[in-house]
């Protein structure tokens, strides 16, 4: 019996840059014969992102993808709340918009899962020997300091609590209680599924092609200590 995984894409301004991705995305071939489903929120964006991807879908047809709006802006957050909400797939990981992570590499981040031996595999830019875009000092340091902190609560030995790419069993992730709203998605959902019973939880070395803020990177220095804030709130506070 044929698997599936569900590709959620958070979109928020990616008019220029969405068709890529997706096209990326289109061009994986997954191992185990998984099928592939795509679930693109866009968060009520400014530019042209819906059209950006009504003119892919029409393009493509065969592709399955699909497409969900926010009437306001709410955020990252909410956005991967909606995909994880419609997701039907077997697995699901979180994807990006931009092209700062690369999709030929989920079969990195599945193959502890479809071994049997993972419920929950997390990318990390900071491990193995894939290429990584070198950019801004205080955000690694920043990157470093969360993971660190998130650990010290959680008793996991992450290397990159904050990546963008987290792969889980569909189940797993669905039978958590999400509530942030924005960038603190990834120290809530990491200090939930770590409190999970007997879950199982890898991490692999991903590679990493940075934005600069030129270039449409959205996080900043208020982002940090909302992640903060976050990581006391959903673990010594809970």
């Amino acid at each position: 019996m044929s698997q599936t995984l569900s590709i959620v894409i958070p979109a928020y301004n990616e008019a220029p840059t969405i068709h890529l991705i997706l096209d990326k995305v289109k061009a994986v071939k997954l191992e185990g014969e998984l099928k592939k489903e795509v679930i693109i929120v866009n968060d009520c964006s400014r530019d042209d992102t819906q059209g950006a991807v009504k003119r892919y879908m029409e393009a493509n047809p065969g592709f399955p993808i699909q497409y969900y709006e926010h009437e306001v802006n709410k955020g990252k957050g909410a956005a991967l709340h909606t995909g994880i909400r419609e997701a039907k797939g077997d697995f699901i990981i979180i994807q990006d918009a931009d092209l700062e992570y690369d999709p030929q590499e989920y079969n990195i981040l599945l193959q502890p899962i479809l071994s049997g031996v993972a419920d929950v595999v997390y990318g990390s830019r900071f491990m193995g020997g894939k290429p990584h875009r070198i950019l801004f000092f205080w955000h690694s340091i920043g990157n470093k300091f969360l993971t660190f902190l998130s650990n010290a609560f959680t008793n996991l030995n992450l290397t990159d609590m904050e990546t963008c790419y987290k792969l889980f069993r569909a189940e797993a992730l669905k039978n958590l209680d999400l509530r942030e709203q924005r960038f603190g998605f990834e120290p809530e959902v990491t200090a939930k599924v770590a409190r999970v019973p007997g879950i199982r939880i890898y991490e692999v070395g991903i590679s990493y092609y940075g934005r600069t803020y030129a270039e449409g990177k959205k996080i900043n220095w208020k982002d940090g200590f909302r992640a903060i804030y976050c990581i006391l709130k959903y673990n010594f506070f809970r």
